[in-house]
């Protein structure tokens, strides 16, 4: 069966946001039946990335793709993604510090389920976040560097001096405000040696 252009046409406005990859819900709607994305795997146009993702084989494909793969994978049954990358990923994805995980790290709602076992490169974090903490990037989303560093400094997972150094390199490019500092201080949920870096970058 041959699509209308404007479907060819809307396909590739969607993968263009998306770092060239797709759903095949959202090829569904716009008129690829699922016998056509067979066909289209088949002759090479589109390649599978994951159960039910797909990449368009002439996309020029970017240093993210893995990034946009699985905030694709967390999408729930209305097919909206509900991931957000956290922690160490997301300390990484901003290039504050020296820190780079091995896994990649998915902050999902509380209610968020998989009948199927979670890909190992993922580690998954059952959490509700504030629409404030969230930043939209390429085609996925990831929490603000300093909510970021506020976590990993809560859960004691990252050793202190890498905390240190993204506090001052966002701080330095302007990604972190002072009365973001001024207003943690106050937190009593964070250990006190970081409430003690809070006050050295506050000055």
């Amino acid at each position: 069966m041959h699509l209308a252009k404007p479907s060819l046409n809307a396909l590739y406005e969607i993968a263009e946001g998306q770092q060239g990859l797709f759903t095949a819900r959202q090829a569904t709607q716009l008129g690829f039946k699922l016998g056509s994305q067979h066909h289209h795997v088949k002759m090479g146009n589109w390649i599978r990335l994951h159960r039910g993702i797909y990449r368009l084989a002439r996309f020029p494909q970017g240093d993210q793709v893995q990034m946009v793969l699985w905030h694709l994978w967390s999408q729930n049954r209305a097919g909206e993604p509900q991931g957000v990358y956290s922690h160490q990923t997301a300390l990484s994805t901003y290039e504050l510090s020296d820190l780079m995980p091995a896994k990649l790290h998915l902050t999902v709602p509380p209610t968020f389920r998989r009948n199927a076992a979670i890909p190992k490169v993922l580690v998954l974090h059952w959490a509700g976040l504030k629409s404030s903490d969230i930043e939209t990037m390429h085609g996925f989303r990831a929490t603000r560097p300093f909510p970021t560093i506020l976590t990993l400094a809560r859960e004691a997972a990252t050793a202190p001096d890498l905390l240190e150094q993204a506090l001052a390199e966002g701080r330095r490019r302007g990604l972190i405000r002072l009365n973001e500092l001024a207003q943690a201080q106050a937190d009593a949920t964070l250990p006190a040696w970081f409430t003690a870096l809070l006050k050295k970058h506050s000055a």
